[in-house]
């Protein structure tokens, strides 16, 4: 990842208007800010969140909050609780993600 062109600055994330994204089951919050070709979120699931789709988008995900449970397509799973992270590279391996309690993340792709 090569970053340029962003000027030092900081984020009140909670000035940062939400978009929502609904799941098979449950629902996204989405605050986000793009640097170029970064995306970064703060991302809030819903209990009961389950994603509607395998993702294949390359992400560096920290758990703040919570705990999530990520499969892959190939059926390893692994579960994140707060302070633990994973990284995946773009069409590296599909993966998608539920929560039953609720999750905070922080993710940047």
């Amino acid at each position: 990842m090569q970053m340029s062109g962003i000027p030092f600055g900081t984020t009140d994330w909670a000035d940062v208007p939400a978009t929502e994204h609904p799941g098979e089951s449950g629902v996204a919050r989405w605050r986000t800010r793009q640097f170029g070709d970064i995306r970064v979120r703060m991302v809030d699931y819903s209990p009961g969140y389950v994603s509607d789709h395998w993702c294949v988008k390359g992400h560096i995900l920290l758990c703040l909050e919570g705990e999530l449970h990520t499969t892959l397509e190939d059926g390893r799973t692994f579960t994140l609780t707060p302070g633990m992270s994973y990284q995946v590279a773009d069409k590296a391996e599909p993966h998608r993600s539920q929560t039953a309690k609720g999750a905070k993340l922080f993710i940047v792709d």
